[in-house]
């Protein structure tokens, strides 16, 4: 276990990485994020081993640990601080591959990592399908990521589709980690952000109870409601033309989140509910997510109040 000298001296959020087949090395896959032809030195070693990595998209940068950690029994309170996204890698040639996750699951439930990825070469019909690994994912929250994937995004979609490690890198760019600095050019709306996240994680609120969207919506103060424009109640009808009622209610709390304060919470609720959206339209067949995805936008731009016309004529042609 570490000390509490070696803690204050590692105060950098980590991301944990383990593989639970015996043929895929953890370490490989954070060479795979780092795109390098070889790993690093490593930062430590112990029980795991630290490999530092520097996140610098435009928006902002941020000094992450990869932590790459072999079974639940190496954990250890210095991880267990620091970590904030979980990526496992599992064996999916094996129709028992996703009972090596098992154990992780009460780790995941108890450090509430705000990025869970479950990983494997490609889903298999021999062992564990993609069926069984989506409904996997969609009942721990996690998303699926193949390296390999056996079929790949079309080349024409407007809307395309990120797969293999490309995809855990737009993930982990994506959170809100404790380190990040903003860039000045993009610091509009968020330049409290680098201190509000630190602040949140030194000092951590407990995880509230899951609640419908509709609770959540009864509970928003009175000045919240009275500062909502006329356009956005005018928009209803609109959106509910365009979309299902669960996407509309979805589409709603994305307008509440955009026109709200520019704090971490917000921040944070704005990229899950995000996720949210998009695991549910990797569920529709290939051919209909591009017309879901531009139904999302529009119904979305008339939500926070945008102009109908300047949306008309953006259509693919199709109709639903």
């Amino acid at each position: 276990m570490s000390t509490d000298g070696e803690d204050e001296k590692t105060a950098l959020p980590c991301v944990v990485i383990t593989s639970c087949d015996s043929g895929f090395r953890g370490d490989e896959l954070v060479r795979q994020i780092l795109c390098t032809s070889s790993l690093p030195e490593p930062a430590k070693r112990e029980d795991v081993i630290w490999y530092p990595w520097t996140i610098n998209n435009k928006y902002y940068t941020a000094d992450v640990g990869l932590c790459v950690v072999p079974s639940t029994f190496n954990m250890n309170s210095e991880v267990a601080q620091s970590m904030q996204a979980f990526i496992v890698y599992f064996d999916s040639k094996t129709k028992d591959g996703l009972n090596g996750v098992t154990p992780w699951l009460s780790v995941v439930d108890d450090l509430a990592p705000e990025v869970l990825i479950l990983v494997c070469d490609r889903v298999c019909e021999n062992g564990v399908s993609r069926h069984e690994a989506q409904q996997w994912c969609l009942a721990h929250a996690f998303e699926l990521v193949e390296l390999n994937p056996q079929e790949l995004p079309d080349e024409d979609d407007d809307f395309p589709e990120s797969t293999g490690v490309k995809r855990i890198v737009q993930a982990l760019n994506a959170n809100v980690w404790s380190s990040v600095e903003m860039k000045d050019e993009h610091n509009q709306g968020f330049g409290l952000m680098s201190s509000l996240v630190a602040s949140r994680h030194n000092n951590p609120r407990p995880m509230p109870e899951s609640q419908p969207f509709q609770a959540q919506s009864n509970t928003v103060d009175e000045k919240t409601e009275g500062q909502k424009t006329e356009s956005c109640h005018q928009s209803t009808e609109a959106v509910d033309s365009l979309v299902d009622p669960m996407t509309d209610m979805d589409i709603q709390e994305l307008a509440n989140l955009t026109a709200g304060d520019a704090d971490v919470e917000n921040f944070e609720r704005l990229f899950t509910k995000l996720k949210e959206m998009k695991d549910k339209a990797s569920s529709l067949p290939h051919e209909q997510r591009k017309l879901h995805a531009e139904k999302v936008a529009k119904a979305f731009w008339m939500a926070i109040g945008g102009d109908q016309d300047e949306i008309d004529g953006l259509s693919s042609g199709e109709e639903s």
